[in-house]
């Protein structure tokens, strides 16, 4: 058995992010809703505990906090930002609404005795860090010392060591939080006594078994496009599940252009899977025919999808389950799954399904990252080119052309998308990136082509380089290679007359821009 660390979840979309940080120091984890109990906790027999952020404060109606047991039970327990605030409230000392309140990045100075304390060893006098809290700690419980300090706040950090109690007012587990690896390890390592035993193998091993549990007989239908995600759900499956496995690609008419001859041959001579083809993009674009709105986009495709899959299980025998490449950020961002978060947006692979599915949801990836997809997919032996592919979204171009989708938008989507994709592989640059894409908007400018007034469409090109894609930066792409692509579609694509690049980072914004 593996060494384990708990994570309650109170709503954060940085929760999964906590785990993705642990398990990069190869020690497993799980997330579970916030009220666990301290006996079930107990009987999971974890090295540690954290408390994650949320939205929330201690004094709103009905907030959660956790069973108040927990800090008896001799485990190590780390309270991040509204943690810390809940293990305050709840241990007799008083959290306080801020005078200022602190979003983004901030500078802490560390007490002069934190710096010999578990969490700040090896770290500097001052750091920089990532906040985003209304609320702070005005007065620690009984047995806690200060650790460390902001502009905003005079206890971001605090401690009771004999008692094996943690918080810090801000989030290690971004990327911003410059040396949040650092304590996070120390938590792990100098406090909860972590030795790193587990590996990517082993959720491989683990995913495999989970499989065979959860689809012990009848065929498993797979959605598989060709992307990184479900390349890896269909070789896992055709490991757990042999020839059960029915992999399907679904030709909606909104893939990029060329998408469906790579992808299939990708599929079928890079990974050996018999991968059953449906044209169905006629029906997708009458589904989509008139519709505007972002969420009605994607419940259409989603139920279209199921459509066609319903349709291939009846024309086979026994097939009782359907599996798809659903990554955690996809989850997140669309339904509240462990604790009390924020829904950003529906995912045609989570939100988007209609409620009578006809089939069980196989979804084995649901809680990495796209990092870890990677890793697990060099585990299984997949072709470098298929991993190193740019994510793209289940639904397509349909969710890049904004406002209505027709036929003759895709078309002049495809062919600008195309040109974007070139000129980052012939300049080395799409391997630097983490994604990049072309988005057509609903909106037409006026331009001059040959002495001539035009009034064509408007072309937005956005890329960026995240690790985990809950944040992300928008990339620096070269003056030069940016004013290529500019021109090569302006001059190639037919009613194309201006083009743009996104220079917004997530947050705010979200990588897709539906």
């Amino acid at each position: 058995m593996h060494q384990t660390v708990l994570i309650l979840d109170f709503g954060s979309q940085y929760t999964q992010l906590i785990a993705r940080r642990l398990r990069e120091n190869r020690v497993y984890c799980e997330i579970h809703p916030p009220d666990l109990t301290a006996d079930a906790i107990r009987e999971l027999d974890p090295v540690g505990l954290i408390l994650s952020g949320g939205p929330q404060s201690v004094y709103d109606e009905g907030a959660i906090l956790p069973d108040a047991g927990i800090y008896g039970l001799g485990v190590p327990v780390l309270g991040i930002c509204y943690g810390m605030q809940a293990m305050t409230h709840q241990l007799g000392g008083e959290v306080v609404a801020s005078g200022s309140r602190e979003y983004g990045r901030a500078e802490i100075r560390i007490e002069e005795d934190g710096h010999s304390g578990s969490l700040f060893d090896g770290l500097g006098e001052s750091e920089v860090v990532w906040m985003s809290h209304g609320d702070r700690v005005g007065r620690p419980p009984g047995g806690f010392e200060a650790l460390a300090s902001s502009h905003g706040a005079p206890m971001v950090a605090m401690e009771d060591g004999a008692r094996g109690l943690y918080a810090i007012q801000f989030h290690p587990e971004v990327s911003h939080t410059v040396h949040g690896g650092d304590l996070l390890r120390n938590f792990l390592y100098g406090i909860c006594g972590a030795t790193g035993d587990w590996r990517m193998a082993s959720f491989l091993e683990e995913a495999v078994t989970r499989i065979r549990q959860q689809a012990p007989e009848g065929r498993v239908l797979c959605a598989i496009s060709g992307g990184v995600d479900s390349s890896v759900v269909g070789a896992l499956l055709e490991r757990a599940v042999g020839d059960r496995l029915v992999a399907v690609f679904v030709d909606n008419g909104v893939l990029r252009k060329g998408e469906r001859d790579q992808v299939l041959h990708s599929l079928r001579d890079g990974l050996g899977l018999p991968v059953r083809v449906v044209d169905a993009g006629d029906r997708f674009l009458a589904a989509l025919a008139g519709v505007e709105e972002p969420e009605e986009k994607r419940r259409r495709i989603g139920h279209a999808f199921i459509e066609v899959f319903e349709e291939v299980a009846a024309e086979l025998e026994g097939v009782r389950y359907l599996a798809q490449g659903t990554l955690y950020p996809d989850v997140i961002e669309s339904v509240s799954v462990h604790g009390p978060s924020a829904v950003i947006k529906t995912h045609h692979n989570v939100g988007g399904l209609p409620e009578r599915l006809g089939f069980e949801l196989v979804e084995p990836l649901r809680q990495l990252f796209k990092d870890e997809v990677r890793q697990l997919g060099r585990e299984l032996g997949i072709p470098e080119d298929l991993i190193g592919r740019h994510p793209f979204p289940g639904p397509g171009l349909g969710v890049r052309v904004l406002g209505e989708v027709t036929a003759e938008r895709v078309a002049i989507l495809q062919e600008a998308d195309a040109i974007f994709l070139d000129e980052l592989r012939q300049s080395g640059w799409y391997d630097k990136v983490s994604q990049a894409l072309a988005v057509l908007l609903p909106v037409k400018s006026v331009g001059v082509m040959g002495d001539f007034r035009t009034y064509e469409n408007v072309v937005a090109l956005r890329s960026v380089e995240t690790q985990d894609f809950m944040t992300a930066d928008w990339s620096p792409l070269p003056y030069e290679l940016l004013g290529r692509v500019a021109n090569r579609i302006v001059n190639e694509v037919r009613g194309v007359n201006r083009v743009v690049y996104d220079v917004t980072s997530k947050p705010p914004g979200t990588i897709e821009w539906e």
